[in-house]
């Protein structure tokens, strides 16, 4: 698997980003398959010229008919109504301060961007802000990138947004795909990424002392390091500053105008779950596109017009094989981070998510934390539940769920799973036996192993 938490050399927002380093970026690195922007806009995938199909454009059409209403409020415009009507909670909030979005001038450490999600939506506030950014996981299309307006009007209006957000989200960071990215910068006194300093890409396998530079973080971690609520001075060296003040922060007053807010929290559990999705998002995406241009181009190839009649050369079938490996290393957390002490949040966060279950006969659910040695306490990603898992095409979900039966019960014993324990696979076995039934290798499993 690919190390998410290498150092990103000399980063700089895309505002100052030369058309030439644009081109490099959207071009295939070196020993991995990404996509470039002609990929995904050309058949079979058509990325802009396909209708969406994912919560946000179903929200859209119910505005469009006049089925669904957005309330205003004077205070923060449409926010508290829109994440009512999209089921996402407001504890979810995590607050960003680094000018890394394209409202980068309204945001600032006094004044930061505010981010809410759930699985499926990811929603993008600034304070005083003439939009809300939106983007959705589209089971076909990965992210699909929206703005409302933040205009009192009696039918509110939702675009769609393309090339603005790709330029960022379609990237090598993203595996090439329309897809969500988390980094951590050190930032100065003015929101502003400091160039020729370090910066990361974060999801679950990056160290904590590498994480959330540029963001704000409520909640403890014990002696453990992050980058989080750290600005660098004019007089500083970014990676020699001491960031001891800013660890273990139950309170972020102070710190930045909490009453253009819903909440004054920026929950550190909330933004552990967000870097585990995001990344694994932009993994179910690139297995999808990497497939389905697989067998378009076996189907032109063969001269046949109907993929499912193909079959598969060795070249072809690997290929989906092996997109389909980093992704099942990544939904059973391999190479995850391993914590040191007990990670606390301070919202509801952590008991409104794993509220959403599903759980099996035994009241156990994948979405159930540790938070002590690890994120989950159950060590297979709840994203197996998600439309845009389900939509995988069949060639490479079935690799994936085969796969993942032969890791679970026993039969594979590579060094990549060794962190699973008897006491994990069959658990999770389990689980998804109750859960998830579709996935075919746990409906009938093979013996699994004993747990200690």
């Amino acid at each position: 698997m690919r190390d998410r938490t290498a150092r990103i050399a000399k980063p700089k927002p895309f505002w100052e980003i030369s058309p030439a380093v644009v081109v490099v970026l959207l071009s295939v690195t070196a020993g991995e398959r990404t996509f470039a922007a002609d990929d995904f806009e050309s058949q079979p995938i058509n990325y802009s010229a396909t209708i969406p199909q994912n919560v946000v454009s179903r929200l859209k059409t119910e505005f469009d008919l006049g089925r669904v209403r957005l309330e205003f409020d004077a205070r923060w415009g449409y926010l508290r109504s829109l994440l009512q009507v999209l089921n996402v909670p407001e504890s979810s909030q995590m607050l960003v301060f680094s000018k890394t979005s394209f409202q980068r001038q309204r945001i600032s450490p006094n004044t930061p961007r505010a981010l809410y999600f759930n699985d499926d939506v990811y929603v993008g506030y600034c304070a005083v802000g003439d939009v809300m950014e939106i983007s959705a996981v589209d089971p076909n299309l990965g992210a699909v990138f929206y703005t409302l307006d933040q205009e009192q009007l009696d039918k509110p209006r939702i675009a769609r947004q393309a090339d603005s957000c790709l330029l960022c989200h379609a990237n090598s960071q993203t595996l090439g795909v329309p897809g969500f990215v988390v980094r951590s910068v050190y930032v100065d006194a003015a929101g502003f990424p400091i160039l020729g300093s370090s910066a990361f890409q974060s999801d679950h396998t990056s160290p904590l002392k590498n994480r959330w530079g540029g963001w704000y973080v409520s909640g403890t971690a014990g002696k453990q390091k992050h980058l989080g609520n750290l600005i660098i001075a004019a007089n500083q060296t970014p990676e020699e500053t001491d960031n001891t003040a800013g660890m273990n922060l139950t309170s972020l007053a102070g710190r930045f105008n909490a009453s253009k807010y819903i909440g004054e929290s920026s929950d550190i559990v909330a933004l552990l779950v967000m870097e585990h999705q995001t990344a694994a998002h932009n993994l179910i995406t690139a297995a999808n596109f990497q497939t389905r241009v697989a067998l378009a181009q076996a189907a032109k190839r063969s001269g046949q017009s109907k993929q499912p009649a193909i079959r598969l050369q060795e070249g072809t079938s690997n290929r989906i094989k092996a997109i389909g490996e980093e992704l099942i290393k990544y939904l059973l957390f391999s190479q995850e981070a391993q914590l040191t002490e007990r990670i606390q949040g301070t919202t509801s966060f952590a008991a409104d998510f794993a509220a959403r279950g599903p759980r099996d006969k035994r009241g156990r659910s994948l979405r159930d934390f540790d938070l002590t040695r690890r994120l989950f306490k159950y060590p297979c990603s709840y994203v197996v539940y998600s439309p845009a898992f389900d939509a995988l095409p069949n060639e490479v979900k079935s690799h994936v769920s085969k796969r993942m039966g032969e890791i679970l019960c026993g039969t594979d014993k590579s060094p990549a799973f060794a962190h699973l324990s008897a006491a994990d696979r069959l658990a999770i076995i389990e689980i998804l036996r109750d859960t998830k039934p579709g996935l075919a290798s746990f409906a009938k499993p093979a013996t699994p192993v004993a747990a200690n």
